[in-house]
């Protein structure tokens, strides 16, 4: 990867970092590429069980270039309708198998909160900040803010930051339930680290499994929806991991939370 965004691997996690902290890592079509690419070899290493994204500088992510935007138009920010392809900020229309924390400090704001809105789990410190700011310049959400945020928040508290454009501070977003973990007492990278871990630590088909299931079932009928968490689920047990959980747990090995 070039400067835009750099990855690091420890043990089988990756941490992909946008790094363009002179505009709070607003994010350009090279990055929107180079973030598209970190996470399809992200799902397609074996080795990797967790990601977690975050921003260099202190921030998390402010949105679409819009100096990128403005001077270019939308030659080097193309709008592609095929949602089969990546979205405007990179991997946005992917449905990895594989989980992805946020671990947000700063700005994550615009197209930034529509980023940590498509990862699985978001952890934040007490300096992030939330909001649709591109509500102010006529920049629409593009990226799943509009069917995302409603999901995670209810349908009244995203209409809310959707049309008044608001800034929400750490503690609000936490008690709106965007954010799952407020790290008051630890570096937010370091506490998403340790969340990571401990994802990566338990048996990886049946949490995956869980995980998708979620997702493929969130809204379909009740009936569809219990039909493909039973199906995936017996696949798991068919495959002999719950057979081998069960062994570590007769063995008083797993009654260790």
């Amino acid at each position: 990867m070039n400067s835009n965004s750099f990855h690091e691997i420890v043990d089988d996690i990756v941490i992909i970092t946008l790094n363009r902290p002179k505009v709070r890592n607003a994010i350009d079509r090279d990055t929107a590429d180079e973030l598209s690419n970190a996470f399809q070899q992200f799902d397609a290493n074996k080795n990797l069980k967790v990601a977690i994204l975050t921003g260099a500088g202190g921030n998390f992510c402010s949105g679409a270039d819009l100096l990128a935007i403005a001077e270019d138009g939308h030659r080097k920010n193309r709008l592609n309708p095929n949602i089969k392809d990546n979205g405007p900020l990179g991997p946005t229309r992917m449905l990895l198998s594989k989980p992805v924390i946020a671990a947000i400090s700063g700005y994550a704001v615009a197209g930034g909160l529509e980023l940590a809105c498509w990862c699985d789990i978001r952890m934040a410190d007490m300096t992030a900040k939330f909001g649709v700011f591109c509500r102010r310049f006529g920049v629409p959400l593009i990226d799943g803010g509009t069917q995302r945020l409603p999901r995670l928040i209810g349908l009244s508290r995203a209409l809310d930051l959707i049309i008044t454009g608001r800034e929400i501070n750490a503690e609000e977003a936490y008690q709106f339930g965007l954010v799952n973990y407020l790290v008051t007492d630890k570096d937010i990278k370091q506490a998403a680290l340790e969340l990571a871990h401990k994802i990566a630590s338990f048996p990886q088909q049946c949490m995956r499994s869980d995980r998708m299931s979620v997702y493929k079932g969130f809204n379909m009928p009740l009936s569809e929806a219990l039909e493909i968490e039973f199906a995936r689920g017996t696949d798991v047990i068919r495959n002999g991991e719950t057979l081998e959980g069960a062994k570590l747990f007769a063995q008083q090995k797993g009654n260790k939370i």
